[in-house]
C-alpha cells in the first residue's frame, strides 16, 4: 500500500515544472520563458532539493516552441550539477512537434507521455491517438528515455497497464496523476481513488493545478508518492499573492516533506527508484 511507503520513510522525488506552454509573463512576470532564465531557476530548485526538471521551450516572444527545447536543455546542463532533464512531448501540438522532445542531443533522461486526448477551454481537444502514444513510447524505449506517464483521468490508468503488459513501457512505470482544470476533479477522495487504482509496483507522482497544488501534493507525501510543483501548474504562492519564483514553491514543498518526516531524493536516488541508467546521459555528442 502506498501509505506504507510513507511509514517506511521512502524518499520523495520532487519535480519542478518551471514554464509550461500556456500562460506567460502577462499572467505572472516572474515566469521564466527564455533558456537562461529557465536554467537559472532550475539550478536554484536543484539546490533546494528538486531532482527532476520538466521542461518546455518558448520562442523569443514567449510562445510555445518545441524547437527551443535543445537550447533549454543545453542551458540547464550548463547551470545545473546533476538534475534529471525531463522534456515535454505533450500539449496541443501535432506528433511532429511532440517528438522533438525526445530528439534533443543528447536525448533527455525522461520525457512526459500523454496517455490520451483531453479537452482544454471551449474549443480545443488535443489530438493524441493510441498510435502516436505507442510511437513515442517505442522511441523512448529505444533511446533509454524513461516516460513519465501523464494520466488526465481514471480511464487512462488502463492505458498504463496495457503499455506495461505489452512491453512498450518498462517497469516500474512512473505515473503522473493530474488534478484540476478540465482534468480529474481535484479533491482528496478522488486522489485516494486514483492512487488505489494505480498498477502494482508503479511509482506515482501528483500534479495539481492552481490552488489545488499545495493540498494535493501534501497528500501525495502522506501517501508515499512523489510530487511536482512549479509555475507551469500554479502561478500563485497563496491566495492573491503571485509566486516570486519556482524556487519559492519548491522550498515550501521541501519544508513540508521534511516536517512530514520524509526526505527528498537526490537525482541519483531518483534514477535508482525509476530504473534510469546514467549511461544514457553519457552518450557522445554525435549519438543518434
Amino acid at each position: 500500500m502506498p501509505y506504507d511507503d510513507y511509514h517506511r520513510q521512502k524518499k520523495v522525488i520532487v519535480t519542478v515544472a518551471t514554464t509550461g506552454a500556456v500562460h506567460g509573463k502577462d499572467a505572472n512576470p516572474n515566469l521564466p520563458e527564455q533558456p537562461d532564465e529557465i536554467a537559472r531557476q532550475v539550478a536554484a530548485c536543484e539546490d533546494l532539493g528538486a531532482s527532476i526538471a520538466h521542461l518546455h521551450g518558448r520562442n523569443e516572444h514567449g510562445e510555445n516552441d518545441a524547437s527551443r527545447l535543445q537550447a533549454v536543455n543545453d542551458a540547464v546542463r550548463e547551470h545545473c550539477d546533476d538534475i534529471i532533464v525531463q522534456n515535454t512531448t505533450g500539449g496541443q501540438s501535432p506528433y511532429e512537434r511532440r517528438v522533438a522532445g525526445i530528439r534533443t542531443n543528447p536525448p533527455p533522461e525522461m520525457a512526459s507521455l500523454d496517455l490520451g486526448p483531453f479537452k482544454r477551454d471551449k474549443h480545443i481537444i488535443t489530438n493524441h491517438t493510441r498510435n502516436n502514444i505507442e510511437r513515442l513510447a517505442v522511441e523512448m524505449q529505444s533511446k533509454g528515455i524513461k516516460p513519465e506517464l501523464e494520466v488526465f483521468n481514471s480511464g487512462q490508468l488502463a492505458e498504463v497497464r496495457r503499455l506495461v503488459d505489452e512491453g512498450i513501457v518498462e517497469e516500474p512505470p512512473y505515473v503522473n496523476l493530474i488534478f484540476g482544470g478540465s482534468f480529474t476533479p481535484a479533491n482528496p477522495q478522488t486522489l485516494l481513488t486514483m492512487v488505489d487504482n494505480i498498477p502494482d509496483g508503479a511509482e506515482f507522482n501528483v500534479l495539481a493545478i492552481g490552488p489545488h497544488q499545495l493540498p494535493l501534493t501534501t497528500m501525495a507525501v502522506l501517501l508515499g508518492g512523489h510530487v511536482r510543483v512549479g509555475m507551469e501548474d500554479n502561478l500563485y504562492y497563496r491566495r492573491g499573492e503571485k509566486a516570486q519564483s519556482n524556487q519559492q514553491l519548491v522550498e515550501r514543498t521541501v519544508e513540508i516533506i521534511d516536517r512530514l518526516d520524509r526526505e527528498v531524493a537526490t537525482p541519483d536516488e531518483a534514477r535508482e527508484m525509476l530504473g534510469i541508467s546514467r549511461q544514457q546521459v553519457e552518450q557522445p555528442a554525435d549519438w543518434d
